[in-house]
């Protein structure tokens, strides 16, 4: 499992804070092995591996999980959101994107499964 946070300093989106979370938690996770150990191809990669991120932000409900999903690259993948996250203070200026004056942080996690055929 995988951890990841997300910052929207500017704009109070949940969806953009929990993308750049999500990619936090991929960028320190590698998958080198899966096709020497499992006999994985690039051809049946998606159908082998499972995905499951849950974000925590303060809105979950206004989660796009379609944009969530976009930063796996391989496998099957559910997002989960949740309540959490921090807004805390920031600044506010329109010219920027914000609504308000507060910052929007994500927290991440991400799990992977995979099908294994009894290697």
């Amino acid at each position: 499992m995988e951890f990841g946070i997300g910052i929207d300093f500017h704009g109070q989106d949940v969806t953009k804070a929990s993308v750049k979370a999500a990619k936090d938690a991929v960028s320190k996770s590698c998958l080198i092995g899966l096709n020497e150990v499992c006999g994985f191809t690039q051809g049946n990669i998606d159908e082998n591996v499972f995905i499951e991120a849950t974000v925590a932000v303060s809105r979950p409900d206004e989660v796009i999980k379609e944009e969530v999903i976009k930063c796996f690259p391989v496998g099957q993948i559910t997002v989960k959101c949740v309540y959490g996250g921090l807004k805390t203070d920031g600044l506010y200026f329109t010219k920027f994107g914000d609504k308000d004056g507060s910052i929007e942080v994500a927290v991440a996690s991400v799990k992977v499964e995979i099908k294994n055929d009894g290697r």
